[in-house]
């Protein structure tokens, strides 16, 4: 019989992003120096970041933790989606924290079993825990909280391998029970459009992140359905919006918006990358 270790070994070190973690602290730090902020017109309840490798879309996911820079949480849910071919709709990590080159991030098993009583009760299904899963998308978030946040913070971690807007809606209003009273964060995580020519990624991804303004997550799921606006981690993002719309939260800001091009300076074939944030209204 096989042992799970306590800590999930990071599977992106040196590939997703730097295994050096001098290096990878000073690319991040560097990212979150860049941000230049607007003024924002309430208090930041969630985020809103991308997940490609940080060459990639690090420039832009600094907006969105710059945001939050210096905060200090107790809690922090990323919730993203589930690229790799699991059956199950909803997953967690089956291990006690992530490693990354910056230190382990402890996960909060009693908020992650909370959810999971509480998602079985409203869905008939709650959280399946897999061990050692390769998925990318929740991982690439965890070093910008590393040098974004106060350290103490643990991590609730949800991964949707279901694109449905029942599933994303049961599991944002269970979040907010969950998170309810909690000094906590969300994190949703998603790119944009995949491999289209830069002007087409432009509208595409110009009409998704006006529908995340729009504060409507079903909305979302509509854009999505249509095809004239595409985010890979849509039931995520609208998770987290009804999630936040539970805890108060009135507005959503875009902060940022670039795509591969931009960084590559291959325009026939691009992703997108969004940066926002969730508000509340002081």
């Amino acid at each position: 019989m096989s042992t799970i270790t306590p800590v999930r070994p990071s599977p992106l070190a040196g590939m997703w992003y730097p295994g050096n973690p001098d290096i990878l602290r000073r690319n991040v730090l560097r990212d979150l120096d860049a941000a230049e902020l607007p003024e924002l017109a309430g208090d930041v309840l969630a985020l809103i970041s991308p997940h490609a490798g940080h060459q990639y879309s690090g420039p832009v996911a600094g907006y969105a933790f710059a945001a939050v820079r210096g905060r200090s949480h107790d809690l922090v849910a990323v919730i993203s989606p589930m690229h790799q071919p699991y059956l199950e709709p909803l997953l967690t990590t089956a291990h006690q924290a992530y490693a990354t080159p910056l230190g382990d991030v402890p996960v909060d098993r009693s908020a992650v079993n909370s959810l999971d009583a509480s998602l079985r009760d409203r869905l008939g299904y709650g959280l399946s825990q897999v061990a050692y899963d390769r998925e990318h998308s929740l991982e690439i978030e965890l070093p910008f909280l590393q040098c974004a946040l106060q350290p103490g913070f643990q991590l609730l971690p949800v991964m949707l391998r279901s694109q449905d807007p029942v599933t994303a809606e049961a599991l944002g209003r269970e979040l907010a029970r969950t998170l309810k009273g909690r000094n906590a964060l969300l994190v949703a995580s998603t790119d944009l459009s995949h491999f289209y020519d830069q002007p087409t990624a432009r509208e595409l991804d110009t009409a998704m992140l006006t529908c995340f303004e729009r504060f409507d997550p079903q909305a979302v799921f509509d854009l999505e359905e249509s095809g004239k606006g595409q985010a890979c981690g849509h039931a995520a993002v609208a998770a987290v919006l009804w999630a936040a719309k539970e805890l108060g939260a009135d507005g959503v800001r875009v902060l940022r918006y670039a795509t591969s091009g931009d960084v590559t300076g291959d325009y026939d074939s691009v992703v997108g990358y969004g940066a926002a944030v969730v508000l509340k209204s002081r």
